[in-house]
Protein backbone atom coordinates (compact mmCIF):
# COMPACT_ATOMS: atom_id res chain seq x y z
CA UNK A 1 0.00 0.00 0.00
CA UNK A 2 1.41 3.19 -0.60
CA UNK A 3 2.32 5.83 1.72
CA UNK A 4 -0.72 8.42 0.62
CA UNK A 5 -3.76 5.56 0.70
CA UNK A 6 -2.24 4.55 3.96
CA UNK A 7 -2.01 8.02 5.34
CA UNK A 8 -5.82 8.84 3.84
CA UNK A 9 -6.95 4.94 5.34
CA UNK A 10 -5.32 6.08 8.64
CA UNK A 11 -6.70 9.48 9.50
CA UNK A 12 -10.46 7.79 8.63
CA UNK A 13 -10.11 5.20 11.08
CA UNK A 14 -8.20 7.84 13.63
CA UNK A 15 -8.68 11.68 15.01
CA UNK A 16 -6.30 14.70 13.95
CA UNK A 17 -4.57 13.77 17.71
CA UNK A 18 -4.24 10.28 17.09
CA UNK A 19 -2.35 10.84 13.32
CA UNK A 20 -0.31 13.57 15.34
CA UNK A 21 0.60 11.60 17.95
CA UNK A 22 2.16 8.57 15.59
CA UNK A 23 4.09 11.38 13.54
CA UNK A 24 5.95 12.56 16.55
CA UNK A 25 6.74 9.04 17.63
CA UNK A 26 7.82 8.13 14.19
CA UNK A 27 10.39 11.02 14.44
CA UNK A 28 11.41 10.02 17.85
CA UNK A 29 11.53 6.25 16.59
CA UNK A 30 14.17 7.39 13.24
CA UNK A 31 16.01 9.50 16.13
CA UNK A 32 16.45 6.24 18.48
CA UNK A 33 17.09 4.09 15.29
CA UNK A 34 19.70 6.05 13.72
CA UNK A 35 21.65 6.93 17.23
CA UNK A 36 22.07 3.07 17.76
CA UNK A 37 24.54 3.35 14.03
CA UNK A 38 26.19 6.60 15.76
CA UNK A 39 26.95 4.87 18.92
CA UNK A 40 28.45 1.48 17.92
CA UNK A 41 30.97 3.40 16.05
CA UNK A 42 31.58 5.40 19.12
CA UNK A 43 31.81 2.96 21.16
CA UNK A 44 34.25 0.99 18.91
CA UNK A 45 36.48 4.02 18.76
CA UNK A 46 36.08 4.55 22.83
CA UNK A 47 38.83 3.41 25.30
CA UNK A 48 38.42 5.34 28.30
CA UNK A 49 36.60 2.07 30.60
CA UNK A 50 33.98 4.15 32.42
CA UNK A 51 32.83 5.83 29.47
CA UNK A 52 32.65 3.02 27.02
CA UNK A 53 30.69 1.03 29.95
CA UNK A 54 28.64 4.20 29.76
CA UNK A 55 27.85 4.32 26.11
CA UNK A 56 27.04 0.36 25.88
CA UNK A 57 24.53 1.01 28.59
CA UNK A 58 23.08 4.04 26.92
CA UNK A 59 23.44 1.62 23.32
CA UNK A 60 20.51 -0.76 25.33
CA UNK A 61 18.46 2.07 26.33
CA UNK A 62 18.12 3.17 23.16
CA UNK A 63 17.45 -0.29 21.13
CA UNK A 64 14.53 -0.36 24.21
CA UNK A 65 13.83 3.16 23.82
CA UNK A 66 13.15 2.29 19.44
CA UNK A 67 10.93 -1.21 20.78
CA UNK A 68 8.78 0.85 22.99
CA UNK A 69 7.96 3.72 20.60
CA UNK A 70 7.63 1.60 17.88
CA UNK A 71 4.80 -0.85 20.11
CA UNK A 72 3.03 2.57 20.97
CA UNK A 73 3.04 3.23 17.34
CA UNK A 74 1.92 -0.31 16.62
CA UNK A 75 -0.81 0.37 19.76
CA UNK A 76 -2.53 3.62 18.04
CA UNK A 77 -2.77 2.18 14.66
CA UNK A 78 0.02 3.50 13.38
CA UNK A 79 2.91 1.75 11.58
CA UNK A 80 6.62 2.61 12.55
CA UNK A 81 8.98 4.08 10.00
CA UNK A 82 11.31 6.24 9.49
CA UNK A 83 10.33 9.16 9.18
CA UNK A 84 8.28 10.53 6.20
CA UNK A 85 9.10 13.75 4.89
CA UNK A 86 6.23 16.44 5.10
CA UNK A 87 5.28 18.18 1.38
CA UNK A 88 2.22 17.80 -0.95
CA UNK A 89 -0.05 15.05 -1.27
CA UNK A 90 0.53 14.60 -4.41
CA UNK A 91 4.28 14.13 -3.45
CA UNK A 92 3.99 12.61 0.07
CA UNK A 93 4.92 8.85 -1.39
CA UNK A 94 7.46 9.28 -3.11
CA UNK A 95 9.14 11.64 -0.36
CA UNK A 96 8.27 9.06 1.98
CA UNK A 97 10.60 6.38 0.42
CA UNK A 98 13.34 8.72 -0.55
CA UNK A 99 13.06 10.23 3.38
CA UNK A 100 13.12 6.76 4.12
CA UNK A 101 16.24 5.10 1.89
CA UNK A 102 18.07 8.82 2.85
CA UNK A 103 17.81 8.36 6.61
CA UNK A 104 19.04 4.86 6.61
CA UNK A 105 21.86 6.40 4.52
CA UNK A 106 22.81 8.86 6.92
CA UNK A 107 23.13 6.36 9.54
CA UNK A 108 25.26 4.22 7.92
CA UNK A 109 27.41 6.90 6.65
CA UNK A 110 27.97 8.67 10.47
CA UNK A 111 29.43 5.97 11.64
CA UNK A 112 32.94 5.87 9.75
CA UNK A 113 32.39 9.37 9.17
CA UNK A 114 32.78 9.43 12.72
CA UNK A 115 36.00 7.13 13.24
CA UNK A 116 38.05 9.72 11.05
CA UNK A 117 37.13 13.18 13.23
CA UNK A 118 39.81 14.45 15.44
CA UNK A 119 43.52 14.37 15.31
CA UNK A 120 44.24 11.85 18.19
CA UNK A 121 42.45 9.45 19.99
CA UNK A 122 41.12 12.20 22.87
CA UNK A 123 39.95 14.65 20.35
CA UNK A 124 38.03 11.85 18.22
CA UNK A 125 36.60 10.64 21.68
CA UNK A 126 35.42 14.78 22.62
CA UNK A 127 34.15 15.34 19.35
CA UNK A 128 32.00 11.79 19.95
CA UNK A 129 31.03 13.16 23.24
CA UNK A 130 29.98 16.51 22.06
CA UNK A 131 28.10 15.39 19.16
CA UNK A 132 26.17 12.77 21.93
CA UNK A 133 25.55 15.55 24.26
CA UNK A 134 23.81 17.96 20.92
CA UNK A 135 21.79 14.43 20.32
CA UNK A 136 20.32 14.15 23.56
CA UNK A 137 18.99 17.20 23.73
CA UNK A 138 16.88 17.14 20.65
CA UNK A 139 15.84 13.98 21.86
CA UNK A 140 14.83 15.57 25.22
CA UNK A 141 13.58 18.37 23.00
CA UNK A 142 11.17 15.80 21.28
CA UNK A 143 10.39 13.40 23.82
CA UNK A 144 8.84 16.79 25.55
CA UNK A 145 6.78 17.44 23.22
CA UNK A 146 5.27 14.12 22.85
CA UNK A 147 4.46 14.22 26.63
CA UNK A 148 2.88 17.31 26.64
CA UNK A 149 0.79 17.03 23.85
CA UNK A 150 -0.16 13.37 24.96
CA UNK A 151 -0.86 14.89 27.97
CA UNK A 152 -3.33 18.02 26.18
CA UNK A 153 -5.19 15.57 24.28
CA UNK A 154 -5.36 12.81 27.33
CA UNK A 155 -3.22 10.05 26.02
CA UNK A 156 -1.59 9.00 29.16
CA UNK A 157 0.04 5.77 28.23
CA UNK A 158 1.81 7.90 25.49
CA UNK A 159 2.73 10.65 27.99
CA UNK A 160 4.04 8.17 30.80
CA UNK A 161 6.21 6.44 27.86
CA UNK A 162 7.60 9.93 26.44
CA UNK A 163 8.04 10.99 30.16
CA UNK A 164 10.13 8.01 30.82
CA UNK A 165 12.54 8.24 28.05
CA UNK A 166 13.19 11.46 28.38
CA UNK A 167 14.19 10.41 31.77
CA UNK A 168 16.39 8.29 30.40
CA UNK A 169 17.89 10.93 27.91
CA UNK A 170 18.08 13.69 31.01
CA UNK A 171 20.48 11.25 32.69
CA UNK A 172 22.39 10.55 29.83
CA UNK A 173 22.98 14.20 28.74
CA UNK A 174 23.93 14.63 32.89
CA UNK A 175 26.63 12.18 32.51
CA UNK A 176 28.18 13.45 28.77
CA UNK A 177 28.20 16.99 30.53
CA UNK A 178 30.95 15.53 33.63
CA UNK A 179 32.61 13.62 30.47
CA UNK A 180 33.24 16.29 28.41
CA UNK A 181 35.36 18.66 30.52
CA UNK A 182 37.31 15.41 31.46
CA UNK A 183 37.91 14.62 27.76
CA UNK A 184 38.97 18.07 26.59
CA UNK A 185 41.62 17.67 29.27
CA UNK A 186 42.73 14.76 27.79
CA UNK A 187 43.09 16.20 24.59
CA UNK A 188 45.94 19.04 26.51
CA UNK A 189 47.58 16.27 27.73
CA UNK A 190 47.48 14.41 24.73
CA UNK A 191 48.60 16.93 22.44
CA UNK A 192 49.63 20.00 24.47
CA UNK A 193 53.46 20.10 24.59
CA UNK A 194 54.30 20.57 28.32
CA UNK A 195 55.92 24.00 28.25
CA UNK A 196 52.46 25.10 27.06
CA UNK A 197 50.63 23.83 30.00
CA UNK A 198 53.25 24.85 32.50
CA UNK A 199 52.61 28.31 30.70
CA UNK A 200 49.28 27.83 31.01
CA UNK A 201 48.93 27.31 34.29
CA UNK A 202 51.41 30.38 35.43
CA UNK A 203 49.49 32.70 33.83
CA UNK A 204 46.46 31.65 35.34
CA UNK A 205 47.74 31.74 38.98
CA UNK A 206 46.96 35.43 40.70
CA UNK A 207 49.73 37.28 41.36
CA UNK A 208 50.35 38.32 44.82
CA UNK A 209 50.09 41.89 46.19
CA UNK A 210 53.07 42.98 47.52
CA UNK A 211 54.48 43.62 50.44
CA UNK A 212 55.73 47.14 49.82
CA UNK A 213 54.51 50.64 49.00
CA UNK A 214 55.28 52.15 45.29
CA UNK A 215 58.26 53.99 47.35
CA UNK A 216 59.58 50.80 48.49
CA UNK A 217 58.86 51.10 52.74
CA UNK A 218 56.78 48.45 53.93
CA UNK A 219 52.85 49.06 54.50
CA UNK A 220 53.43 48.66 58.62
CA UNK A 221 56.29 51.40 58.40
CA UNK A 222 54.72 53.85 56.43
CA UNK A 223 51.54 53.53 58.87
CA UNK A 224 54.22 54.02 61.78
CA UNK A 225 55.52 57.48 60.40
CA UNK A 226 51.77 58.91 59.51
CA UNK A 227 50.98 58.83 62.76
CA UNK A 228 54.13 60.16 63.89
Amino acid sequence: MGFTRYREDFMADRGVSETKLVQYLNEAYGKEKELEVALQAHIAMTTRPPYKKRLKEHLKETKAHARQVQQRIKQLGGKAEWVAAPGPERVAEAASKVAEVASKGVAAAKGPLHMIRGTGEAEKMLKNAKTEYSEEFEEIATYYAIETFAEAVGDKETAKLAKSIRRDEERMAKFLERQIPTLAKAVVQEEVPAPERRAARSSSRPRRASSRSSNGASPTRSRSKARA
